[in-house]
C-alpha cells in the first residue's frame, strides 16, 4: 500500500516505512497525481483534502496531525466512502501555554491585575477548557460561550455570545471553523460585532484566521475602538495582512499549538490511526525521545515576598517567552511559513521541573502543580 505523507510533520519519516511505500512531500505541494493510488493520506492544514485531490483516487483514510479539521471536506469525504480523522487535543496544552503566557504580557503591557478582569472564553473544547483552568489559576474571573456544550449540558454553566461581549474585559476565541448552519464561525467576530466593542477590551484569535474578520479588526485598532488584539491565525496565510500585524499587540506566525509535545502527540494519533485502520504493526507506535529546548528543564525560583500568583507568572514565562515569537514574525513576515517550519523548540509546562524556594506554606508549588508543572522535591 501507499501512503502520502506531509513530510513536515515531526518525528513522522520512517515510522511508517516498515508496512507501506510512504512518499514524503511538501503538504502544499500534494496534488491528485500524487494520491491517486494511495491508500492514505497523512497531512496537516496545507493540504486541501477536497473532491479536486481525491475524485478518481484509492484513498480509504485521510489523517490529519491537527486539532481542525476545515482543510478536509468532510461531507465530501462521508459520500464518497473516504474516513477522516483529525487529533483532537493533541496541543490544547501548547496552546494553554502561549495563552498563559499572553496573558500574563498583557497584565504587564496595560497595567491590570488578572484577579480584577473577566476572561470570556469562546469554545470550551479541549483547548478553551485548558485556557480556562490556567486562566483562573491566574486570577481571571471566566465566562464562556459554548452553544453546542449549552445544548447538551444545559444553558447554565454558559453565556450567549452578546452577554459574554458585554461583561468581558478579554475575549479569546477557541473554536473550529465552521462555515454555515446554526453553529457557524466564519467571521464570528464580524464588523457589526467587533463594531460593539469597548475602547477598554481585548480581542484574541488563536483558532481559525476566518473566525474573526481582519478587515474590521484592522479598521478598529487603527481608529482606537478597541483597546489591543493578539492572532495567531491569520485570514489568507502565509500572505498575512502586515497592516493589521503593525496594530497589534502580539502577532505570531500560526504557533500557539506548536509545542514540541504538542506535535508528538498529534503525530503519534496519525500513525496510530493509520495502524489501526490498515490492522499494520504502528497501532500503538510512540516517540521514544523528545528534544529538550534551549533553556534547562530544571530551574529555581525563590518564593522570597512574592504571591503565589507572582510565581505561577514567573514560571509560566520561564517555559516559554511568547513576544519573541512575535518580534521574529514582525521582523519578517514574509517568512511566515519558513517560521512555521523552523519553529524553536518548546516544550510545555509538564517537561519543566521547578524547585522553589522560601515557601513556607507550600502554597506556590500547589499552584505549581495545578498548573501542570513538576516541583523538585
Amino acid at each position: 500500500m501507499k501512503i502520502v505523507c506531509d513530510k513536515n510533520i515531526p518525528f513522522i519519516e520512517g515510522a511508517m516505512d516498515d508496512y507501506a511505500e510512504v512518499i514524503y512531500m511538501k503538504g502544499s505541494d500534494i496534488k491528485a497525481s500524487d494520491v491517486k493510488d494511495a491508500s492514505a493520506i497523512v497531512t496537516r492544514t496545507r493540504t486541501i483534502c477536497n473532491k479536486e485531490l481525491l475524485e478518481g483516487s484509492s484513498v480509504k483514510l485521510i489523517t490529519t496531525a491537527t486539532i481542525g479539521y476545515d482543510h478536509i471536506d468532510t461531507g465530501w469525504c462521508a459520500q464518497n466512502g473516504i474516513e477522516w480523522a483529525n487529533a483532537p487535543g493533541c496541543n490544547s496544552g501548547s496552546v494553554q501555554q502561549y495563552m498563559a503566557s499572553l496573558l500574563i504580557e498583557m497584565s504587564r503591557r496595560f497595567g491590570f491585575d488578572c484577579k480584577e478582569k473577566t476572561l470570556g472564553i469562546v469554545g470550551a473544547g479541549n483547548v478553551g477548557s485548558k485556557v480556562a483552568r490556567i486562566a483562573a489559576l491566574l486570577g481571571f474571573r471566566i465566562i464562556i460561550n459554548d452553544p453546542p456544550r449549552a445544548r447538551r449540558e444545559g444553558a447554565s454553566a454558559f453565556v450567549t455570545l452578546d452577554e459574554l461581549i458585554e461583561k468581558s474585559d478579554i475575549i479569546t476565541c477557541h473554536v473550529p471553523l465552521i462555515k454555515d448552519g446554526p453553529d457557524c464561525t466564519y467571521h464570528l467576530f464580524d464588523s457589526e460585532r467587533i463594531s460593539r466593542l469597548r475602547r477598554d477590551q481585548i480581542l484574541i484569535n488563536t483558532s481559525r484566521g476566518s473566525v474573526v474578520d481582519c478587515n474590521a479588526l484592522r479598521q478598529a485598532l487603527s481608529q482606537k475602538t478597541i483597546l489591543a488584539a493578539a492572532l495567531d491565525v491569520w485570514e489568507n496565510e502565509p500572505a498575512i495582512d502586515t497592516e493589521l500585524m503593525k496594530l497589534l499587540f502580539c502577532g505570531t506566525p500560526h504557533i500557539a499549538g506548536y509545542s514540541i509535545d504538542g506535535k508528538a502527540n498529534g503525530t503519534e494519533t496519525c500513525v496510530r490511526n493509520i495502524g489501526r485502520f490498515f490492522d499494520l504493526g504502528c497501532k500503538d507506535w510512540t516517540i521514544e525521545m523528545v528534544p529538550i529546548p534551549a533553556q534547562p528543564l530544571e530551574f529555581t525560583i525563590d518564593a522570597q515576598g512574592k504571591h503565589y500568583r507572582q510565581v505561577l507568572q514567573e514560571a509560566i514565562l520561564y517555559s516559554y517567552d511568547i513576544m519573541a515569537d512575535c518580534k521574529r514574525l514582525t521582523a519578517s513576515p514574509e517568512t511566515f511559513e519558513q517560521q512555521r517550519s523552523d519553529y524553536p523548540i518548546r516544550r510545555e509546562f509538564g517537561a519543566f521541573t521547578v524547585k522553589v524556594e522560601n515557601d513556607p506554606t507550600g502554597r506556590c508549588e500547589i499552584f505549581l502543580r495545578e498548573a501542570g508543572f513538576q516541583i523538585s522535591e
